[in-house]
């Protein structure tokens, strides 16, 4: 059974129903949706619909700041969850902690390739953009009644730290947070571990981000602990989180002609849901000419957007540890949408998947997919020559996603009177090491968080599994009332 929250609506207006891509669990409003995280069937939530914006409404968006562009962008999805007052305050609260007035501005590369810098949030990486509207929603909405919330996450890099920082000190909030062991960034795990508010529980673990996610939502579906905890998700599982980066492609498009000019993106993405974020925003009115998928040598996304065959392999470490991903967790929403919105159909598409960790994606699937979607999977080399590009020809340090996500933009073959926006997803001092070896040139920490390390870690070394993990929580965590 699934414990939730007592929300009331503050709007009057179109109320948004989110449904599981499995088709069984309840049907939920945003506030709901935002709380529950996974759906009780094991299923991700999405809207019932995609809401549209005419060319005359996407028009009117451009030239508005961030804050604004992105209540407006939000407020059908949300419904009659917030008032469009108070979304505008919990964007601005969210927006008003990056570094850069812009938020999220654009840089130019050369003709046709632009960078998209997501990097400027608190934590140096794009998962801010959301995460510091997500830890604003989860208080006003926990502020209106019902349990204490027990986030649980994992982490294959940044979601974590910019999770924590989101939520660290909040009331009513616990975050027990999952990294596999050895297998993240030494800035990205202090970023992590020198958070060392009460509520806040930093997880290392053995194994790989996929043996952490599988955790993770197998303590979703457990009832041992739903019963007693009100458990929620940060990760790309949440639908608010996905949410709030669809406003970044309005942001970009605009700024290069949308809604009369055409613009492609290529997004570095390992657990998909950064490029799903794109399918929204092109389902909602964006001119979006093409959204190419870049991978590292974990290509399962690759090889299910190419050839149909969505089947997960060993998993293997690279210097872009945030892609070391063999299951996308948010690939499943596309395919629901793809497939007919037919949940039973999916949930048994999903199920031989979980059970074999194979599968082939229907001729629907990958033909849908096809008038949108393209893909490239780079390598180290290949990863080492983008970076070195954009030193040498731009003056520009990336990370090592990023540049994987400039190799496919570079490779794409698009029209060059298309402009094509590389999303720059880290800071590339959160990578220091890989880009000193591509570039001769070590990034420099921001001033703001140049003291990282010489902070006082915490953190707490678990073996792989999930009963490890589940009585630590439990241990841990505030019960129900």
């Amino acid at each position: 059974m699934q414990f939730l929250p007592v929300v009331t609506p503050t709007a009057n207006g179109p109320r948004m129903d989110y449904v599981s891509t499995r088709g069984s669990a309840p049907v939920l409003d945003f506030a709901g949706a935002t709380l529950a995280g996974l759906a009780s069937d094991g299923g991700l939530y999405v809207p019932r619909e995609w809401p549209k914006f005419s060319e005359g409404e996407i028009a009117a968006m451009a030239g508005l700041p961030y804050a604004e562009l992105a209540a407006r962008v939000m407020q059908p999805f949300v419904g009659v969850s917030l008032t469009p007052e108070k979304l505008r305050e919990l964007t601005a609260q969210a927006y008003g902690r990056f570094a850069h007035a812009a938020v999220t501005p654009l840089k130019q590369l050369d003709q046709q390739h632009w960078l998209l810098e997501l990097f400027h949030g608190p934590t140096l990486a794009f998962k801010d953009v959301a995460l510091q509207l997500l830890g604003l929603l989860f208080e006003e909405f926990l502020a209106r009644g019902g349990d204490p919330l027990t986030i649980v996450g994992a982490t294959s890099g940044d979601t974590g730290s910019a999770a924590i920082d989101a939520v660290a000190g909040r009331a009513h909030i616990d975050i027990f947070m999952l990294h596999p062991k050895g297998r993240v960034s030494d800035v990205q795990r202090r970023q992590m571990t020198t958070v060392l508010s009460p509520n806040v529980h930093n997880l290392a673990v053995e194994g790989t981000f996929d043996d952490a996610q599988a955790v993770v939502k197998r303590m979703f579906n457990d009832p041992a602990m739903t019963g007693r905890f009100a458990i929620g998700a940060v990760n790309s599982i949440n639908w608010a989180r996905l949410m709030a980066q669809v406003v970044y492609y309005f942001a970009a498009a605009l700024q290069l002609g949308a809604p009369r000019r055409e613009v492609a993106f290529a997004v570095p993405t390992g657990n998909f849901g950064d490029v799903f974020a794109g399918y929204v925003a092109a389902q909602m009115g964006l001119p979006i000419h093409r959204l190419v998928v870049a991978t590292n040598v974990n290509d399962i996304l690759h090889r299910a957007l190419t050839s149909g065959d969505y089947s997960a392999g060993t998993v293997t470490p690279t210097a872009a540890p945030s892609m070391d991903i063999q299951v996308s967790s948010n690939f499943e929403r596309l395919l629901f949408d793809l497939g007919g919105r037919d949940g039973p159909a999916l949930a048994a598409q999903m199920a031989g998947f979980e059970s074999t960790k194979a599968m082939q994606l229907t001729n629907a699937q990958r033909e849908g997919a096809a008038k949108l979607f393209s893909s490239a999977r780079a390598d180290a080399d290949q990863m080492t020559q983008a970076l070195r590009w954009a030193w040498e020809e731009t003056g520009e340090l990336l990370d090592p996603h990023t540049a994987i996500g400039l190799h496919a933009a570079r490779e794409a073959g698009i029209d060059p009177h298309i402009p094509v926006v590389t999303l720059a997803t880290a800071h590339p001092a959160k990578f220091r090491d890989a880009v000193e070896r591509a570039t001769g040139q070590r990034p420099i920490l921001p001033a703001r968080i140049g003291d990282l390390f010489e902070r006082e870690e915490r953190m707490v070394e678990l073996p792989g599994g999930y009963d490890a993990v589940a009585e630590y929580v439990a241990a841990h965590a505030v019960p129900r009332g």
